[in-house]
Order: C-alpha cells, then sequence, then structure tokens
C-alpha cells in the first residue's frame, strides 16, 4: 500500500461523526422482533418515521437515478461522460471475477482506496450529508456513511444478494463518535466492511468496543434493541436510556 493510501485510512479515524445524537433518536419504533441472524445477533425494532429513515429514503432514491447513468455506461463505455460511472464499473467487474470472501474483500480495499476520508462540513459545508456512491466518488471524498453505502451498492452490483448486506450503525463510546460500517454475511457469519480497516473482522470479534445502534437493509432502518445477544455465550451492552451521549 501506498504512503499516501495508508495516511487516508489511519486520517479516517477522525472523520467519522455522522448522525446527530437528536436525529437518531427521532423516530417511531414498532415492537421488538429477535433476528438471530442479523449482525451482532441482536433484537431489533422498526424505524417507522423520524430524519434516520429520510435520510435513508433519499438516498435509496438518489441511488435509482444513478442505476440508469450506470446502465447507459455499462452498455456503451467509450461514450460514457462519468468519470465516476467508469470508476464504479471498474470496481464492480473486477469483484465479479472473485468470489466469497476474495470478492467482499476486494471491494472493501478499492473503496477504501478511491476515497478520501473529509468531513461533510468540510465537502459541503454542512454536517450529515448522505451521498450515493456515483456522487461521492465523484468527489473523490466522503465520510463514514459514503463509504459504507458505495460498499453496498457495489457488492449488490457485483453479485452479492440484498438479503445477505447491511449497513450498520455503531457507537464508540471511548471516542464518542458514530460509525458506519457495511456487514455481509458469508457462510452464516457476519464480516464486517470497514473504512478504517482492510481487513475485514467478524461482528463478534468488534463487540468490545463498538456498540451496534442501528441496521440498514433493503427493508429499511432498525433499531437494535438494548437485550442480550440471542447466541449464548455473547456479551450483552448497556441499556440505551434517553439521548445517545455525543
Amino acid at each position: 500500500m501506498s504512503f499516501n493510501a495508508a495516511r487516508a485510512i489511519l486520517i479516517a479515524w477522525g472523520l467519522c461523526l455522522i448522525f446527530p445524537p437528536t436525529e437518531l433518536m427521532a423516530g417511531t419504533l414498532t415492537s421488538p422482533v429477535e433476528r438471530a441472524d442479523e449482525p451482532f445477533r441482536l433484537s431489533t425494532s422498526t424505524v417507522t418515521t423520524g430524519t434516520l429513515l429520510e435520510k435513508w429514503l433519499d438516498v435509496e432514491r438518489r441511488v435509482d437515478d444513478e442505476q440508469r447513468v450506470l446502465r447507459n455506461c455499462a452498455e456503451n463505455r467509450a461514450s460514457c461522460q462519468s468519470v465516476a460511472a467508469l470508476q464504479f464499473l471498474a470496481i464492480v467487474d473486477k469483484a465479479r471475477t472473485l468470489e466469497g470472501r476474495a470478492r467482499l474483500g476486494d471491494i472493501n480495499r478499492a473503496i477504501n482506496l478511491k476515497i478520501k476520508p473529509m468531513s461533510d462540513l468540510a465537502l459541503y459545508g454542512a454536517e450529515d450529508v448522505w451521498s450515493p456512491p456515483l456522487v461521492t466518488l465523484a468527489k473523490g471524498a466522503g465520510d463514514c456513511e459514503d463509504y459504507a453505502i458505495a460498499k453496498f451498492v457495489a457488492l449488490q452490483e457485483a453479485g452479492v444478494s440484498a438479503d445477505d448486506l447491511r449497513i450498520v450503525i455503531l457507537r464508540d463510546d471511548i471516542r464518542e463518535e458514530d460509525h458506519a460500517v457495511v456487514a455481509a454475511r458469508l457462510d452464516g457469519n457476519w464480516l464486517l466492511l470497514d473504512n478504517q480497516h482492510m481487513v475485514m473482522a467478524e461482528d463478534q470479534q468488534v463487540r468490545d468496543y463498538y456498540r451496534p445502534m442501528f441496521l440498514i437493509d433493503r427493508g429499511g432502518v432498525k433499531r437494535y434493541s438494548s437485550e442480550s445477544p440471542v447466541s449464548e455465550g455473547s456479551r450483552g451492552y448497556e441499556r440505551l436510556v434517553g439521548q445517545i451521549p455525543h
């Protein structure tokens, strides 16, 4: 890895403040549903209203718009006017030649190296801006959720089922930061694709320093409950009350 690429990954540690607490907590929840097959093996409640859901629905609409650009460029790359689309297609094409863990790791590495870590405030003059993949690649920069969204879409384009993909919002209580990663299910286990690491860890390996807060899948947004893990032997985490500390 080049010095600049390594430096960019290290800088990302300081650029993962992505969700203001009031926005995270705003919203309506349904009753918890136990899902042992979800990342971290915890029960979740569906978020039915609120800013977090609105942001995700807006990103989904923008991703749909970008799909048309990608289809046109894929059909005739010589006439494609979007450099970002060509970059995205190149990442997906290479990943399609691989299988299993190698495919996941290739997309994690490619997007980590393609995007420079930068705060929303520096990029857009505003906080908590969610961007679809082509916008992020065109900027050449983004923060945690921008990496995660790009990977989430690229993995599906490369042939990974949406049923096996989640975007997970984690809380680092030591740094008092929120962080977004992609979780991909492989052989019954969930691997985390993180912009801070090239090596993918399993969800249970990060439980000592990350607390799962929310997950996003093609069905919408869900909040993790404060109950103990469904599987035996896994460590529970503190009960959430009031606002998330910031």
